[in-house]
């Protein structure tokens, strides 16, 4: 009997490189499970550091070979939400672990990832827990939705910074999760929103049709040279590092007043040099964000719906996902905001 194949962008070894093969389409392996027919999946940082295979994503060595792709939108063909379009939370939990067994998941300490340790949705069909799965609102396309898990991220970061009304803002880092970070800090009362970039033209465009214009480009000088004309002479309250580049959170402590806060969200392939004593004596704070509880996501989906005008212009391409290596390219170039990979469009 033939096994019916689909087309899978896979890391197939520990080594950099993506391939794009054909592999048999998945089964659920119980009832907790199902399929989701994926209808459209987003190109993340995280990705392209997959494939250039950064020290940071080494932990998915074990777990090789394995489709990657962990923003996405689809329709499952089972369970409760059957013929619903859904986003799927990427991180799963274990269910053995005492916290999932007191039904305290946000802390189970045993989590695979799709699209990192089990097979992901840049393929026409993926496998995932049905509790994974949240209904999309009506009227939410599926370009918007898919991003959902970066906004989550993002709303996951002003969470661990606190209140910002009032408060001056620094974003450092002009990609989806930079940009939600931007969005939600507006919208929160900031008094001031300044992002900056590394020779970023495209994206620096994006947040304009945004309506950011505190832009300022950090190529060949200094960040505190570069958001001068932003400060006034003043510090900033908050940073929110969205870059990945752990030198910047250094150069960040000497632009942020003391008692600031800076929260890191990047995930970075080298260790950090810090000096503590500056840091201790100006009473700094540095926090790391990450995950944002499951209850999370509806709001993602619900501060898409308030915001979709200001939020559409962060998608700039939306590809086959036989063309996912230019996809790629684009977004490695910053020539990209965006990129969304459609696994059932013709080439």
């Amino acid at each position: 009997m033939s096994v019916a194949t689909m087309q899978a962008l896979r890391k197939t070894r520990a080594a950099a490189g993506l391939e794009l093969m054909d592999v048999p389409v998945p089964a659920p392996t119980s009832d907790d499970e199902t399929l989701v027919r994926v209808s459209a999946a987003g190109i993340c940082g995280s990705d392209l550091h997959v494939d250039d295979w950064h020290s940071s994503y080494e932990f998915m060595a074990p777990s090789l070979p394995v489709t990657i792709g962990h923003e996405f939108v689809g329709v499952p063909e089972s369970g409760p939400l059957a013929g619903v379009r859904v986003v799927v939370r990427p991180s799963v939990t274990c269910g053995t672990c005492t916290a999932c067994v007191a039904g305290d998941f946000d802390s189970c300490t045993h989590r695979s990832g799709i699209g990192m340790t089990r097979d992901g949705a840049f393929a026409q069909w993926v496998r995932v827990p049905l509790r994974n799965c949240v209904a999309v609102p009506d009227g939410l396309s599926d370009e918007l939705a898919s991003l959902a898990e970066p906004l989550s991220i993002s709303m996951q970061a002003l969470r661990v910074a606190g209140a910002l009304e009032g408060r001056r803002v620094l974003v450092m880092g002009p990609g989806t999760i930079g940009q939600g970070i931007a969005l939600l800090a507006r919208r929160a009362g900031a008094s001031a929103v300044v992002l900056t970039g590394h020779d970023d033209p495209a994206r620096f465009e994006v947040l304009r049709q945004m309506g950011f214009e505190a832009l300022a480009d950090v190529a060949g000088r200094s960040l505190a040279q570069a958001t001068a004309a932003y400060r006034n002479g003043e510090m900033f309250d908050l940073v929110f590092e969205a870059t990945g580049v752990p030198e910047t959170i250094a150069e960040a402590l000497t632009v942020m007043r003391n008692d600031g806060t800076l929260i890191v969200t990047g995930i970075h392939a080298r260790p950090l040099r810090l000096d503590l004593a500056a840091l201790v004596r100006r009473q700094q704070q540095l926090r790391g964000s990450f995950r944002p509880p499951e209850s999370a996501w509806p709001e993602a989906l619900a501060f898409i719906g308030d915001l979709k005008e200001h939020i559409a212009p962060m998608i700039s391409h939306v590809l086959p996902l036989a063309r996912a290596h230019e996809g790629f390219a684009l977004a490695r170039q910053k020539i990209a905001s965006k990129v969304l990979l459609r696994p059932w469009e013709a080439a």
